[in-house]
């Protein structure tokens, strides 16, 4: 939500809330030839430490599934690689929570943290060649 209030995109990039979808991504991914995954990633950081996966390092990170939308990564892009449809560029960026109880909103430290992270997606993307333009976004 964020990146789509602060960034117009363009017509052949998708942006979507995986959620805990898991194997359900299958129809949205397949074909794909670049996939950014942005996500709550537990390693062994302080909360709010950033980290970035590619490639081989993805699995192997997400070997112990400790949360549902981890199964999701991990179970999906096995699935395509099994199947010879595997996406020839894969990052995931993530971020050691800060809170890990349950809720529908970002706790207020990672809501501080989201512009700084979201630019790191950004200059991903631009890496990829996507022309992302920032948008007027009104300040409240």
């Amino acid at each position: 939500e964020y990146l789509e209030e602060h960034f117009h995109f363009p017509h052949d990039v998708r942006l979507l809330d995986g959620g805990t979808l898991g194997p359900e991504l299958l129809h949205f991914v397949t074909g794909t030839q670049h996939l950014l995954i942005l996500d709550a990633v537990s390693g062994d950081g302080a909360p709010g430490t950033a980290y970035r996966f590619e490639d081989d390092a993805i699995m192997a990170h997400f070997q112990e599934k400790v949360s549902s939308h981890e199964i999701g990564i991990q179970d999906v892009l096995a699935w395509l690689t099994v199947t010879d449809r595997a996406i020839p560029n894969v990052v995931v960026l993530g971020m050691q929570p800060y809170d890990l109880s349950a809720g529908l909103t970002l706790s207020s430290a990672m809501e501080a943290a989201l512009p700084a992270f979201a630019q790191r997606a950004a200059e991903e993307l631009r890496a990829w060649g996507v022309r992302l333009v920032p948008r007027a976004v009104p300040h409240a």
